[in-house]
């Protein structure tokens, strides 16, 4: 097997300000892994959040690509890739960023797929192609912005919207959101502040979201003292979901039965088989299951996708916050990803000025 590196610039259609920072573009490093004529493909992103920069994405993957030589064939790498990530003893897998060791998964399930005719859901476990209505996020922007924003989000087809929150003023978010409802009153909404609020803002602040119904709210106060946030949901009038706070399994483990939620990012827990023992944990927990994500090319968001049947909440937008995503075949413009039945991904590179598919 062959492993090679592409390195490219990925632009927002328009700035995306969060509670912590702006982001108008990120790096993508495209891993490809070759085999007897075939090709799989995952994507890396870069995260000021995460400690991650092109240089460290592209060194952490090549090294990567380069393990995957002792491997005779494709199957055997994912076998050895994923028990080097959960054995005891499989330290040097666990030394890569989780959004490496995704990425490397995912290029392995797109192969195998491939090589069998067969989907990745299927190889995950899933009979039929999953498909899910997402989110589709709405930034710290002027309330007049936001409500154009949604009444033309609602127009395409998306019927859940999640408000990003977290501005200096709390009532610049209140506004937000009460001109969103008003704009789009037929959808679901989601608020997220990205752990913006001290304990007390959010005591008073999670019955006005209430009262204008809001859904539910992700990660509400800082990360970093998970039992905080657990007291929080104990009394909140809203769902909470933890997300800066449930990182891997371990952070969920201490949270399941104690938050309503868990925002799971593949880049944040490691990869496909890494949500799939998130979501074994959660089970009968009372703990819901988001896919989450960051901003990424359909690539990117491709190996969720083929998760979300088992996910209450689908956050997998961000591909269509791009000016130009350049690969094709997850969908989401009309307000849902679905997986398809194509062997591997099922997502393909697009060609210059071609049009997104279904």
């Amino acid at each position: 097997m062959k492993a090679t590196l592409r390195t490219v610039r990925l632009t927002l259609a328009e700035p995306l300000r969060i509670s912590r920072s702006t982001t108008a573009a990120r790096d993508a490093v495209w891993l490809t892994i070759g085999h007897e004529g075939l090709h799989g493909h995952g994507e890396a992103v870069t995260s000021v959040y995460h400690g991650l920069d092109t240089g460290t994405l592209e060194r952490q993957l090549y090294e990567s690509g380069r393990d995957l030589g002792r491997f005779p064939d494709p199957e055997s790498a994912l076998r050895g890739h994923l028990a080097d990530a959960y054995s005891a003893d499989g330290h040097r897998a666990r030394e890569r960023p989780p959004a490496v060791r995704a990425a490397v998964e995912s290029a392995l399930l797109d192969l195998c797929g491939r090589r069998a005719g067969a989907p990745v859901h299927r190889l995950l476990g899933a009979a039929s192609a999953p498909s899910a209505g997402t989110a589709r996020t709405i930034g710290i922007v002027p309330a007049a912005h936001a409500a154009a924003q949604a009444r033309a989000l609602a127009d395409a087809g998306f019927t859940l919207l999640k408000i990003k929150a977290g501005a200096p003023d709390p009532e610049d978010d209140l506004d937000r959101v009460r001109a969103v409802r008003s704009a789009a009153p037929g959808t679901r909404l989601l608020l997220d502040p990205n752990g913006a609020w001290t304990p007390g803002q959010a005591h008073r602040l999670l019955g006005r979201y209430a009262e204008l119904g809001v859904e539910a709210v992700e990660q509400p106060v800082a990360p970093g003292d998970p039992e905080a946030l657990a007291r929080l949901a104990g009394r909140s009038p809203l769902p909470l979901i933890a997300d800066e706070d449930a990182v891997g399994l371990e952070d969920v483990r201490r949270l399941a039965g104690r938050v309503h939620g868990v925002n799971v990012k593949l880049a944040k827990c490691g990869g496909p088989h890494a949500a799939l023992r998130i979501a074994e944990l959660l089970a009968d927990s009372g703990t819901g299951l988001m896919l989450g994500c960051l901003t990424a090319s359909t690539l990117g968001l491709a190996p969720a996708v083929h998760l979300a049947d088992r996910a209450r909440w689908a956050d997998l937008d961000g591909h269509l916050l791009l000016a130009d995503d350049p690969w094709t075949g997850i969908g989401g413009a009309d307000g849902v990803v679905r997986a398809g039945g194509l062997p591997g991904l099922g997502v393909r590179e697009r060609r210059t000025g071609e049009a997104d598919g279904p």
